[in-house]
């Protein structure tokens, strides 16, 4: 990686989950969140970034989340399925961004609100375009993402260092 290419985080929030009687840990997508899933697959790839590791959340939905929109991405990354991103705060998920190798340039975390969301507020300290002004006015619904970019080794990661560079929600 050279010095000039910023690494890439995508936080990708779960599809829609259904509510049958299982801890919440436990809850599969619902119809909805499996077509969702499968386009925000497709939206992803559409974007050309090509992610070399994954880091999701152990709950079902989650795992099922990005088992569907993995398969619509042209060569699979490294996945770390990892139990600390389920019900972490901002804090604790950039705790862990900061453990990554620097071998890997561009992730995606696949997550939970109001995590996902409030580190994408917390990072971002600069906003291309109108990515934020989407992303506050629609909020984070389930499958949404936001792409961020920041400069520096993952160690360096901290509140306010990165830009948003897009968001996408199923609706857009």
């Amino acid at each position: 990686m050279s010095v000039a290419e910023p690494r890439r985080i995508v936080l990708f929030r779960h599809a829609k989950a259904d509510w049958p009687q299982v801890i919440d840990h436990e809850r599969p997508l619902a119809e909805r969140g499996r077509k969702d899933a499968a386009v925000a697959g497709r939206k992803l790839t559409d974007t050309g970034i090509p992610i070399d590791l994954a880091l999701c959340s152990t709950a079902v939905r989650t795992r099922e989340t990005w088992k569907l929109a993995v398969q619509e991405f042209p060569h699979r990354p490294k996945t770390v399925y990892e139990e600390r991103i389920y019900e972490a705060s901002p804090g604790e998920l950039i705790a862990l961004l900061n453990e990554t190798p620097d071998d890997v340039h561009n992730l995606v975390l696949i997550g939970h609100n109001p995590g996902i969301q409030g580190l994408a507020d917390v990072l971002s300290g600069q906003v291309d375009g109108d990515a934020g002004e989407r992303m506050h006015s629609r909020g984070f619904p389930a499958a949404a993402f936001a792409v961020i970019a920041f400069d520096g080794s993952w160690k360096s990661l901290e509140p306010g260092v990165a830009t948003l560079l897009d968001y996408w929600a199923p609706s857009e």
